[in-house]
């Protein structure tokens, strides 16, 4: 089984999703985007899993490609990490014709992503993630970014990719907590957009379906707001405390398990908007998937990391509050009262 979905953007392009193709990546490339040079970032799990059959691929198909490998995990999402691949680019003659690969997770999805938008003021760009939390969400729609000590995602740029090239058998290899982070992303879609894909939602589920589901979902919100102005902050359900999380622990939790805090969290809050109470739908589904539901972080530590988020507007913020499953709304909040919730909902 394999999908096609197009994603029409300001530079549109297919998101293909399917079963052992990962072989399939340098003649696909070779028909339809002709990069004459590739660039592929990887780290070094990954590394010894898929690069070679990337490599390979792309030989056959007549493609030149250079390889630069990182240690894995989110605390090389930062600016060294970007500059060293930048200059490894530039190191082995890559020009404004060519692109970069980004071959892994989302961490190697927004470190390509963002070098592919710098250098040169730009070159191509294709995403092959190979995690589900990279699949069904953060390998479409063009952000990229990387950390800095005062917060997530705070140096970025909007970058789309040329081709999303999902290969779910990729998904075999991972450890189940990693497998696992990425259904916070994908139960995030049921919350936001459909009561029976939340309702259905599995690990049993149809991999290929539900990463082309969620794909879908983004690809939605991204064609109606492609620059992030207006309703594609839905998408952020669960991340604004999530991304707070995430920094208190140092990244020890990591970023599934924080937004399904997150999530759980925001539901809380949003029955103490007097909005209707999602909560024991939402906690009993990340319950079902193993997460840890409890967030181990006082709320005024919780409310200092979270402002320094880039969500934040002046003495204001903007949360992605439940309406029940299946919709969600934007509520712009001022930080007091913000204050006020994060209290009256720690447990």
């Amino acid at each position: 089984m394999r999908e096609t979905i197009h994603i029409k953007a300001s530079r549109p392009y297919d998101a293909v999703i399917g079963k052992g193709i990962l072989k399939e990546i340098g003649p696909a490339i070779k028909a339809c985007l002709n990069y004459p040079h590739i660039v592929i970032l990887t780290d070094d799990n990954v590394d010894r899993l898929y690069a070679g059959t990337v490599i390979e691929s792309l030989a056959q198909a007549g493609l030149k490609c250079h390889k630069y490998v990182f240690p894995h995990g989110e605390q090389s999402k930062r600016i060294d990490t970007l500059c060293g691949f930048i200059s490894s680019m530039a190191e082995c003659g890559t020009g404004r014709a060519d692109a970069v690969i980004a071959l892994g997770g989302g961490v190697t999805g927004d470190i390509g992503g963002l070098a592919a938008a710098l250098y040169m003021r730009g070159i191509g760009f294709i995403q092959v993630p190979t995690t589900l939390l990279a699949m069904a969400d953060s390998s479409v729609g063009g952000k990229t970014a990387i950390d800095i000590p005062q917060g997530k995602n705070l140096i970025g740029a909007f970058h789309q990719p040329s081709l999303v090239w999902c290969d779910t058998d990729t998904l075999a290899t991972l450890p189940h907590d990693i497998l696992r982070d990425g259904y916070a992303e994908v139960i995030k879609y049921g919350i936001l957009f459909d009561r029976e894909f939340f309702d259905g939602l599995t690990f049993e589920s149809d991999i290929v379906r539900t990463v082309s589901a969620s794909v879908r979902f983004k690809r939605d919100i991204v064609e109606a707001d492609e620059r992030d102005k207006g309703i594609r902050a839905l998408l952020n359900l669960g991340h604004t405390v999530g991304h707070a999380i995430e920094r208190l622990s140092d990244y020890s939790i990591t970023h599934g398990e924080a937004v399904a805090m997150g999530m759980l969290r925001i539901a809380r809050i949003g029955a103490a908007y007097g909005l209707e109470d999602c909560t024991d739908a939402i906690c009993s589904k990340l319950t079902a998937f193993g997460f840890s539901t409890e967030c181990p972080y006082p709320a005024d530590d919780i409310l200092n990391a979270a402002l320094a988020d880039k969500k934040r507007n002046a003495d204001s913020i903007t949360l992605v509050l439940p309406e029940h499953i299946g919709k969600c709304g934007l509520y712009n909040v001022s930080t007091a009262v913000f204050k006020e919730l994060l209290s009256t909902t720690e447990r």
